[in-house]
């Protein structure tokens, strides 16, 4: 007789492991369901405070966002007597049970919940009761529901099922059996003699299951025990496992929610971890783990307990998993600072391994900061999202600007949400870049983004997979044992340098403009604070506010999260954090001007004007103050009275009629239509308009993409320019000005176009009623400099990126992140792009080009439409960027001058000092603070230009010691042992972090500044 064909095999495989899944679970009697609705959460305590509803499945109880506590009560019949009992509970939506205290104890999702199916389903819904009951236990739980699936979506809001049933435990066991067999068999070739031999063995064991109960289920088993058994010989791939549920701490639900996402995930990792004792969890982002702290202390404690058992590894070492591409440096420096010390603190761990599944680009100079803070390896996985090229590795050394190279890993499935599943462990051994040097890769299994984590299904199939013959072998393990053991390859891998740029997702450098800008203001105002707080405290004037520039500086970074800076979450989102930053730059700017005023105060200065320089260069420049114009020359890192800093200044040649504005050296000439035609540098003899050209053209572009994407060929599609309706020109002191008003469709715009005497910066002030959808406002300069590279500043350095678009790669990087500038530059003449909240360029051939605004609808469908104020500039320099010092202009146009009244005077008048001096053009001096542990002044800098540099930091006060540490803060070596002087060698982009105790520095330095405060 012939054997059956493997068509018929195949199917009548599937037909069975339907069966089976349907036949697990055997509903017996219902639940007794009453729900509690609330607009918002509301404590275990008030539970029974919102709208009470009796429910049945079917009932609605709840729109988009609502909350509800759920009560289920029933009692688990006497039949059932030694049976396994098990609850089903779908509420459609996400449902944290708790136990008789409000601890969470575990988290459901509703079935019918969003997510890609390819990687299995995320519905949660089974709670177990006994594993043998006795029959008449009495059911009377909790649950803590929001009205929302996995994602955010709104899925109905019915109650589907709540049920007391009978679990059938052969036929579950059985069920993952026949499952994995018949996806491993999938995965094989069809020359393989292993596929064959599992599918027959499936096939038979099918036809033992006519009837579907304990004893075919038992025959069945033993049919396929011998498949399941086989083991693989020596392995050629070795896959480490960690459960993971990567969790966006905003994105389609508000920052609320995600409190109680995690407090679903952590409580059903707990709940697994009793049933599956090879299960290993990691979890990242010291922001998620404090809100469980101060939200479920309890639930806290035994997440506390599994880590220090080592069953659950605390990831990241970041405080959340921010953007790298618009965060600034030294936001990025106190994401680990914090992040670190946090774990430290709590768990007694040191973070070796950056977690960053799922931001949308990384910086150049990333690889430095985190050698420098004790961070040896990185994990990532986004780079797989490219659209045009693939990213050659997935094991590599990765090269930062600097030189820094870090062992860097990208999990070949290419996905941070793997179903565990045979057809993951055959993609990885398939897709593994670097498999012909490395036998180690790592796979993250779980439901991740909206969170959950592994289920059920994950660790049955690992269990049967540890070494199952046809596929690699799967461990459980932390992922540094894994880093551990992939660095023994580190002298085979390749080095990949530069930035790891995501070809996708360029929209998010522009999307939600008000929050960037808050963004670019706060970091910037948070270092104008640390400053004059530094400043105040080693002058002995006052405590330093280190707990609540803390306070402050984790609220900044939690907006950092790549999902919120970005612009990629609901509106929800952005209408709470647009009103906390606001209230958090009102306060940062109050406690610099308080601060800077008692400064004032202790040099006997009393009711009058002072000038403050937190920029490491002395600043000659015009100030306004009670209406009157001065030119006033302030030393670098000091201060001086308004009346001592005013210097003589004659106002040359400043013009500005009808359509020209002109200084002793720029020329500029508008056309009629408002756009520039002409910016004739008068120093150098040179137009810097490319001839025939306009310049700074307000063009609207179609653009139908969402938050995180706009079309690659937006060019092709002008929707319009906005038309001038009225222009006019006037002189304000030493400022030429044209002011015009622009208007598109519903959309407004008013552009003061500003020259100041004796400068070559043309700054560009716009005030914006944007009220345009699905479309994109973009400005441009095209310039007559020709280079086949723009120099665009990232943190702590630059990058050249292409202008050309030869291959692939320079294709597919034409929207670029730049920070303060870019620029185009010859040997000898170029043009800076300046702005002061702006991060999404383009540099095609000589044109610079800046993206201001972008409307898209998802998932804010109201993103944008609002009012807004940014500001650009451009500057024509003579010789290169770095001859120019570009890089200085672009923190003056973001760093004012501090002006502050002193306050009372202090009798004993401490005379003014600069408090850090460099003598060195091309180093930067990029915060000053106060140690977090000790009674240091930090000073962190780092080599602008991209070469190596010598140059002496000096101190206004006399030095105990100056020493050199690491990012967080800790001594590597010893500079001066008396004396407050130091030199200083820099290679090219290097981050010094330079540590001084001052000899009189206060002892009572861990109190609250201004505010007072407790001891931190």
């Amino acid at each position: 007789m012939p054997y059956e064909t493997t068509p018929v095999i195949m199917n009548k495989v599937k037909h069975t492991l339907s069966k089976l899944q349907m036949a697990i679970y055997q509903p017996v009697s219902s639940l007794s369901v009453t729900a509690w609705v609330t607009k918002e959460p509301v404590p275990y305590a008030e539970r029974e405070s919102g709208t009470k509803i009796q429910l049945r499945p079917g009932d609605q109880w709840g729109e988009l966002w609502d909350c509800a506590w759920f009560h289920f009560e029933g009692v688990v019949p006497r039949s059932l007597n030694g049976r396994k009992v098990v609850l089903l509970i779908d509420v459609n939506g996400e449902l944290c049970l708790v136990d008789g205290e409000g601890t969470p104890r575990q988290g459901l999702t509703n079935i019918n919940s969003e997510f890609d199916d390819s990687l299995g389903l995320p519905g949660k819904r089974v709670v177990d009761v006994s594993p043998s009951a006795e029959g008449g236990e009495i059911i009377d739980l909790w649950g803590d529901a929001g009205c929302n699936d996995l994602f955010g979506k709104y899925r109905s809001g019915t109650l589907k099922e709540a049920e007391i049933a009978v679990c059938h435990e052969e036929i579950r066991k059985l069920y993952y059996d026949f499952e994995v067999l018949a996806e491993l068999a999938e995965q094989l070739p069809d020359t393989s003699a292993r596929k064959a031999q599992i599918y027959q063995s499936l096939y038979e064991a099918s036809n033992l299951l006519p009837v579907l109960d304990a004893d075919h289920a038992f025959r069945a088993s033993a049919r396929i025990a011998g498949e399941l058994a086989k083991r693989g010989g020596d392995p050629a791939i070795t896959v480490s496992a960690i459960g993971h549920a990567h969790l966006d701490l905003a994105w389609l639900w508000p920052i609320r929610e995600t409190i109680r996402k995690g407090a679903r995930t952590f409580s059903t990792v707990l709940r697994n971890m009793e049933k599956y004792p090879d299960y290993v969890f990691g979890a990242s982002q010291p922001q998620l783990y404090q809100w469980i702290k101060e939200r479920y202390p309890k639930l806290y404690d035994k997440v506390k307990k599994r880590i220090l058992e080592g069953r659950w590894e605390v990831q990241g070492a970041m405080w959340v998993e921010p953007d790298t591409n618009i965060s600034g440096g030294e936001a990025l420096v106190r994401q680990i600072l914090y992040g670190k010390r946090f774990f430290q603190q709590e768990f007694g761990k040191d973070a070796k391994v950056l977690w960053m599944p799922d931001v949308f680009g990384y910086a150049g100079s990333l690889p430095q900061i985190l050698k420098k803070s004790g961070i040896d390896y990185m994990m990532t996985q986004k780079l797989s999202w490219s659209v045009y090229n693939t990213h050659p590795h997935h094991s590599f050394l990765w090269e930062g600007i600097d030189g820094t190279r870090i062992l860097t890993h990208l999990p070949p499935e290419d996905t941070y949400n793997s179903p565990a599943a045979p057809r993951s462990l055959a993609k990885i051994e398939r897709n593994y870049l670097d498999k012909n040097v490395s036998d180690h890769a790592l796979m993250l299994f779980g439901i991740g983004d909206g969170g959950g984590g592994p289920g059920e299904e994950h660790l049955e199939r690992l269990a049967r997979e540890k070494n199952l013959a046809g596929l690699p072998p799967v461990v459980q393990e932390h992922s540094l044992s894994f880093f551990l053991r992939l660095e023994k390859d580190v002298p085979r891998f390749r080095t990949f340098k530069g930035e790891l740029y995501l070809e996708k997702h360029q929209g998010t450098l522009t999307s939600q403009s008000r929050n960037k800008r808050y963004n670019r203001k706060l970091e910037k105002s948070l270092r104008e604070l640390e400053f004059a707080a530094s400043l105040l405290w080693v002058l002995g004037g006052a405590p330093y506010p280190g707990a609540k520039l803390e306070q402050i500086w984790k609220e900044v970074l939690l907006y950092q999260f790549h999902d919120i800076l970005p612009g990629s979450s609901i509106g929800r989102v952005y209408d709470e954090s647009l009103e906390r930053y606001e209230t958090l730059l009102r306060q940062v700017r109050s406690m610099s001007e308080e601060a800077y005023g008692r400064v004032a105060g202790l040099a006997g200065w009393a009711k009058e004007p002072v000038l403050f320089n937190s920029l490491p260069w002395e600043r000659k420049e015009w100030v306004k103050w009670e209406g009157a114009w001065h030119f006033v020359c302030v030393p670098a890192m000091g201060y001086r009275t308004l009346k001592d800093a005013v210097r003589k200044h004659a106002i040359n040649g400043l013009k500005s009629e009808g359509q020209v504005l002109e200084n002793n050296r720029l020329f500029v000439r508008f056309d009629e239509d408002g756009s520039i035609v002409s910016v004739y540098d008068k120093s150098s003899g040179r137009e810097t308009i490319r001839k025939g050209s306009k310049a700074n053209v307000f063009t609207i572009y179609y653009d139908d993409g969402d938050a995180w994407d706009f079309p690659r060929d937006y060019r092709e599609t002008v929707a319009g320019t906005m038309k001038l309706e009225r222009s006019a020109s006037y002189i304000d002191g030493p400022k030429a000005i044209v002011e015009q008003k622009y208007r598109y469709g519903e959309s407004a715009l008013s552009l003061r176009t500003i020259l100041t005497a004796d400068s070559s910066v043309i700054e560009f002030a716009v005030e914006a009623d944007w009220r345009e959808s699905g479309k994109m406002l973009r400005v441009s300069f095209p310039t007559s400099v020709y280079s086949d590279q723009a120099n665009c500043e990232i943190q702590f350095g630059y990058l050249k990126r292409p202008t050309t678009r030869n291959t692939a790669i320079e294709f597919a990087k034409d929207e670029i992140c730049a920070h303060h500038y870019i620029d185009l530059s010859q040997p000898d003449y170029g043009v800076a792009l300046l702005n002061d909240c702006k991060y999404g360029h383009s540099a095609l051939n000589n044109v610079l080009d800046l993206n201001l605004l972008r409307s898209p609808s998802y998932p804010d469908p109201a993103a944008d439409r609002a009012a807004h104020q940014f500001a650009y500039a451009l500057y024509p320099h003579a010789g290169d960027f770095i001859q120019a010092s570009v890089y200085r202009k672009g923190y003056e146009f973001n760093i004012p001058l501090a002006v502050a009244e002193a306050s009372q005077a202090d009798t004993a008048k401490q005379e003014p000092v600069q408090l850090v001096q460099i003598d060195h053009p091309h180093i930067m001096v990029e915060s000053v603070k106060k140690a977090e542990d000790s009674d240091h002044i930090i000073v962190r800098l780092y080599e602008t230009a991209g070469s190596s540099a010598r140059g002496t930091i000096s101190f206004g006060l006399e030095c105990l010691s100056i020493e050199e540490a690491d990012l967080m803060e800790k001594p590597v070596a010893v500079l001066q042992d008396n004396g407050s002087r130091a030199e200083l060698q820099f290679t090219p982009f290097e981050i010094k972090t330079i540590r001084a105790r001052f000899r009189h520095a206060p002892g009572n330095s861990t109190m609250d500044l201004i505010e007072g405060g407790e001891k931190t």
